[in-house]
């Protein structure tokens, strides 16, 4: 039996390294192998390659040959069809010119044949004179050959030709006769009228050296007849003459008439005042259409109720009243006068009106009555079941301006509100709704989060208002609105039929918290995705259009300077400089970057301005627009951030430093003043 031998330590290391390097070459090996390999892979990729690319350069300089070939075809077609164009056009003037030659040489022949009969007219009169001289009627001799040298000349002339010169000249007999030159047809307008130099009856008849004048006088008509007032005088006698044959029953009729026309007329004129005259009984439907076109108010929809002409005829409870009186809202703006009244009968409602129009008091007066009409409860199971309403808006800004108003009425009222935003924390929201809330003001993406989120429940929400909509709907937020919209129950949706144009029907249960769910949008254009939006979530809805769609308001004056992009900056700083323009200025561009740059470049040259764009964190953008409306900062430069829905007052002056991408966005900038200046 052999025995196993036992390797030392030095054996072992030795033959381990020997395998490694055995291992270590065989890689090499197969590395340099593979390498190999890759080169070759490569150079027959390239050769590849290159043979494509000739092939390429083949058929691209073959499509060159082809098309040089057929621009060569058809420039030969051209040329053929010169060629073709030009022998026919030869061939009409030959034709041209041989038959004017022959109708030349016609008229010819027949000037010739004329001549030759009176020659021989002529010798046959002359053959008859000399026989009658003969037979004793003897004339002077010297005379008739004038008569018969007269002749003769005038047959020359006639027949024989004329040389007509460039200052129409005939050479005839020898001697030069200027010839007058002949008026061509309408060349002239003859003038009637005579002159009164050509007057010459003076110089024949005394009585016209002297004219007699015609004297005016009475009413100025010539011989004191005047037409008119014989008329007068005519149609004064008969009505005396027949005043004078009335009876007395007749007469009676007579007055008894003419008082049913004073009365009937006056009536007329009564029921014709101007709607602002009379009371709201006596308005009628021509008043009602005045109306609305002296607040250029256009209203679709089935049974849409009369718009408000004040508050104290809306019908509003005293305590709403009240307190929209103690704000200041002295009258009603356009789009307040039709939604509220349709806002009021459970009606859903699509405003369409410029931003700054007053829709936020639109949407909110109805909500606030109907808040304030419900019972209240003090328990904790409302708490629980979340708000009544929930109120979307774009972006922060806009949420945080409907929050100030709806808080103006809220604590008057007692009613709770609180917005739900990006930027800020969302566990304190959270905490917030918990407490209790009655409306919830959001933007759709942070909505979203809470509901995902469990923070709040939309059970008993039966009031939906979306706000600019179309705005949200341009800033993608379209599947949010979508997911947000079916966290709410459905049970109390309105039927999708004429029921939903009835008063008596949508007004069911209206003042409990199980009424028909309303849904308002507001917009400033009506898109595709607006409609479709509208047809899936609203019932029947009475839509309100207010002014020109997609139009500027007519109180905004425009001014467009066409300057170069080098200028720009210079004639900003003119601008602004002036002072025909006070503080607030808004100043939009269409990048945050570059509003960085123009602010740090107006704060170099000594203005206070402060910048609004996406980019900027919430604490930030709010205290751009603090300091914006209190009047730390004089100038805001913005993105179209700030385009839509805020409320900036008395500011005097817009600039477009970038031009808006799209219509829409440039209407809703300029919606913040009533001056602009674009460039």
């Amino acid at each position: 039996m052999k025995l196993p031998k036992f390797l030392t330590r030095a054996e072992r290391e030795a033959l381990a390294l020997k395998k490694r390097e055995e291992q270590v070459a065989k890689q090499r090996e197969a590395q340099k192998a593979l390498l190999e390999k890759r080169k070759a892979f490569i150079q027959d990729a390239k050769r590849a390659e290159k043979e494509r690319d000739r092939e390429r350069e083949k058929e691209r300089k073959d499509r060159e040959r082809e098309r040089e070939r057929e621009r060569e075809r058809e420039k030969d077609t051209e040329r053929d069809k010169d060629r073709e164009r030009g022998r026919r056009s030869r061939s009409r003037d030959r034709e041209g010119r041989r038959s004017r030659s022959r109708e030349r040489r016609s008229r010819s022949r027949e000037r010739r044949s004329r001549s030759r009969e009176r020659r021989s007219r002529s010798r046959e009169k002359r053959q008859d004179a000399e026989k009658i001289d003969r037979n004793g009627e003897v004339k002077d001799e010297r005379e008739t050959d004038k008569d018969l040298e007269k002749l003769n000349e005038a047959i020359r002339q006639r027949y024989l030709g004329k040389f007509l010169l460039s200052e129409f000249w005939i050479i005839s007999g020898g001697q030069r006769e200027k010839r007058k030159r002949g008026r061509r047809l309408h060349e002239r307008k003859f003038i009637f009228d005579w002159d009164a130099g050509e007057d010459t009856s003076n110089d024949y008849n005394k009585l016209y050296q002297n004219r007699h004048e015609v004297q005016f006088f009475g009413r100025g008509s010539i011989a004191g007849m005047d037409v008119n007032a014989q008329k007068k005088q005519k149609s004064e006698f008969y009505a005396n003459l027949m005043e004078k044959r009335r009876t007395k029953e007749e007469k009676q009729q007579e007055e008894l008439r003419l008082a049913g026309v004073k009365k009937k007329e006056k009536k007329e004129a009564f029921d014709n005042r101007h709607w602002t005259q009379k009371s709201l009984d006596q308005m009628t439907e021509r008043d009602w259409r005045i109306f609305r076109e002296d607040f250029n108010i256009s209203i679709k929809g089935g049974r849409v109720p009369k718009p408000l002409r004040n508050w104290e005829e809306a019908g509003l409870p005293s305590e709403v009243f009240d307190v929209i009186m103690k704000i200041g809202y002295k009258e009603p703006t356009p789009i307040q006068r039709q939604a509220i009244p349709i806002g009021l009968q459970n009606r859903d409602i699509i405003g369409v009106a410029e931003t700054g129009s007053g829709k936020t008091a639109a949407f909110l007066i109805p909500l606030l009555v109907w808040i304030t009409s419900i019972p209240k409860f003090h328990g904790n199971d409302e708490q629980d079941t979340g708000p009544y309403a929930i109120i979307m808006a774009p972006t922060r800004e806009l949420a945080q301006q409907i929050e100030e108003e709806t808080v103006k009425f809220g604590q008057l009222l007692g009613i709770r509100t609180v917005s739900v935003i990006g930027g800020a924390s969302r566990e304190e929201q959270g905490l917030k709704l918990r407490l209790g809330v009655e409306v919830v003001i959001a933007t759709p993406g942070r909505l979203l989060d809470v509901l995902e989120n469990r923070y709040l429940s939309l059970d008993q929400c039966t009031y939906v208002i979306l706000d600019e909509a179309d705005r949200m709907l341009d800033m993608g937020f379209e599947p949010e609105v979508q997911k947000v919209l079916e966290y709410i129950p459905v049970t109390n949706l309105k039927p999708d039929t004429e029921d939903a144009e009835k008063e008596e029907s949508i007004m069911e249960n209206f003042f409990s918290k199980k009424k028909y769910r309303q849904t308002v949008m507001f917009t400033a254009t009506m898109s595709p995705a607006i409609e479709r939006l509208a047809r899936a979530y609203l019932r029947r809805p009475a839509v309100v259009y207010i002014g020109s769609i997609g139009r500027p308001t007519e109180r905004v004056e425009q001014i467009v300077y066409m300057i170069g992009e080098e200028s720009k900056r210079k004639k900003l700083v003119e601008l602004i400089s002036s002072d025909a323009f006070e503080p607030p200025i808004i100043i939009f561009v269409n990048q945050k970057r570059g509003a960085d740059m123009l602010a740090k470049g107006l704060t170099k040259l000594g203005f206070q301005p402060c910048v609004l764009h996406g980019g900027k964190g919430q604490d930030a953008r709010e205290y751009s627009l603090a300091a914006l409306k209190d009047g730390t900062k004089d100038i805001l430069v913005a993105t179209d951030v700030a385009g839509r829905g805020i409320d900036i007052k008395d500011v005097s002056l817009v600039l477009n430093y970038d031009m808006a991408k799209s219509i829409e966005d440039y209407t809703h900038r300029i919606g913040r003043t009533g001056n602009t200046v674009k460039f």
